[in-house]
C-alpha cells in the first residue's frame, strides 16, 4: 500500500513539474513577443505601425496599400490625398514658385501641414532613388522631405511646412506693406542655423553640395529657427533640364560662385560663397541683385564702396549691435566671397565663427545695454 501511494505521489509530482515547465515556457515566449512588439512600436519599424500611420494619413480610403518603405523611407502619397490636402490644388493654396515647380500649402487628414512642390514632365528613372536618398537626410536645420507622389504625369515632393516663410519675406520688401524687424542677434542666430544645415550636408560621404543656396532657401519656423530648403534638388534640375523663369532667376545668378563656371563645377567652397551673399543681405537688408545693378562689378566692390558703416547696415538694425560684432560679421561675409575659392573658410568653420560672434555680442549687449551705431569708414572693415 505504501509503495502504491509513493508511486502515485511520484507521478503527480512529475506531472506538476511538467505543467510548470510548460507554463514557464509559454510565459517566456509571450514576454518575448510583447517585448518585440513594444520595440517595434517605439521605433515605428513594424508593419502594424506603418498601417496606423498610413490610415492616419488618409491612405486607407484610397484603396492603395501603404508602401513598404514607410516610415523608414519616403512616403508615397496618392494624388487623392494631395488633392484633398490642397482643395484640388486651388490657387488660394499656392504659396510660391520654385525651381522645381509650383509650391502649394496643404493640410493632410492627420493634421500635418505640408508644402507640396508640383511639376509635370517626363519621369526620370532616378527620381525615386534620389527622393529616397534625400528623405534620409535629417537635421534640425534642414527642411525635411517627407515623401513624393507620381501620378497622372505629375511629380510631386512633399516637405515640412515652415509657417514664417523664407528670409526674403523678412529682409526686403517683396510687395508687403512692411517687413519684419529682426534684431542683430536674431539675424546671427538665423545665419548660424543655416550654416549648421549646410555644414551637415558637407559632412555627408560623399559631401552633398547644395549648389543653389540663397536667401529664398533659408526658411524659418514659428520660433525663427532657420532651416535650409531644396538641398539636393539641383540634381533633379540638372537631369530634367528645367529652364528657370520668374523673379528668382536673377537672384540665383547673383548667389552662385563666379568661379564655379571657370573651374568646371560647384564645390563646398561654392556654397560658402553663396552663404557670404546671404550674410550680406542679412547685414544690409537689401536684395543682392540690386547691389549689382547699382553699377559695381562685384558684391565685394559694392561693399568696399560704402563710405561709412551707416551706409552699409540695414537702418532697422541701428541700436541693436555693437561695433565689434558688426565688424566681425562683415569681415566673415567678405571672407566667404573671397577669390580664389581655396581661401574661403569651410562651413563648419563659418558656423564656429558665427557662434563666437553671437556669444560675444550677447555678452557685450547684456553689459552695455543698447548697441552702438557709431559711424566707421567702410575701409576700416577690411583692416585688422
Amino acid at each position: 500500500m505504501s509503495n502504491s501511494l509513493a508511486s502515485i505521489a511520484a507521478v503527480s509530482a512529475g506531472a506538476i513539474a511538467s505543467v510548470a515547465v510548460l507554463v514557464g515556457l509559454a510565459w517566456f515566449c509571450m514576454s518575448k513577443l510583447n517585448t518585440s512588439a513594444n520595440r517595434n512600436s517605439e521605433t515605428g519599424s513594424s508593419d502594424p505601425s506603418a498601417l496606423v500611420e498610413w490610415n492616419r494619413g488618409g491612405g486607407s480610403g484610397s484603396g492603395v496599400a501603404p508602401p513598404l518603405s514607410w516610415p523608414h523611407g519616403p512616403r508615397q502619397f496618392t494624388m487623392q490625398e494631395l488633392e484633398l490636402a490642397t482643395r484640388q490644388f486651388d490657387e488660394s493654396n499656392l504659396i510660391g514658385h520654385g525651381s522645381f515647380g509650383l509650391v502649394y500649402k496643404g493640410l493632410l487628414r492627420d493634421g500635418t501641414v505640408v508644402a507640396i512642390k508640383r511639376r509635370t514632365g517626363v519621369l526620370q528613372p532616378e527620381f525615386v532613388t534620389e527622393v529616397s536618398y534625400l528623405s534620409e537626410i535629417r537635421h534640425r536645420n534642414l527642411v525635411t522631405l517627407l515623401g513624393y507622389c507620381l501620378e497622372n504625369g505629375c511629380q510631386m515632393l512633399v516637405f515640412d511646412y515652415l509657417p514664417n516663410g523664407s528670409m526674403c519675406d523678412h529682409l526686403y520688401d517683396r510687395g508687403q506693406e512692411s517687413s519684419t524687424k529682426l534684431e542683430f542677434k536674431q539675424r546671427i542666430s538665423i545665419a548660424l542655423g543655416a550654416a549648421k544645415g549646410l555644414s551637415h550636408l558637407h559632412s555627408l560621404r560623399p559631401p552633398l553640395v547644395h549648389k543653389n543656396f540663397k536667401t529664398a532657401n533659408v526658411l524659418v519656423d514659428e520660433n525663427f529657427i532657420a532651416k535650409v530648403a531644396d538641398a539636393g534638388l539641383t540634381k533633379f534640375l540638372e537631369k530634367i533640364k528645367i529652364e528657370e523663369a520668374g523673379p528668382s532667376h536673377a537672384s540665383v545668378s547673383v548667389f552662385q560662385d563666379p568661379e564655379a563656371g571657370e573651374l568646371g563645377g560647384f564645390s563646398e567652397m561654392s556654397d560658402a560663397y553663396s552663404f557670404g551673399v546671404f550674410l550680406l543681405e542679412l547685414v544690409t537688408g537689401e536684395a543682392a541683385p540690386n547691389m549689382i545693378l547699382s553699377g559695381h562689378e562685384s558684391l565685394i566692390q559694392w561693399v568696399e564702396s560704402r563710405e561709412s558703416l551707416i551706409n552699409l547696415v540695414d537702418p532697422r538694425l541701428l541700436g541693436t549691435f555693437t561695433m565689434d560684432g558688426m565688424r566681425d560679421l562683415t569681415r566673415l561675409t567678405l571672407l566667404c566671397m573671397i577669390s580664389p575659392r581655396e581661401r574661403r573658410p569651410k562651413m563648419d568653420a563659418i558656423a564656429w565663427e558665427l557662434e563666437r560672434i553671437r556669444e560675444k555680442e550677447m555678452a557685450l549687449t547684456t553689459v552695455m545695454g543698447e548697441g552702438t551705431a557709431t559711424i566707421t569708414p567702410g575701409s576700416e572693415l577690411f583692416t585688422s
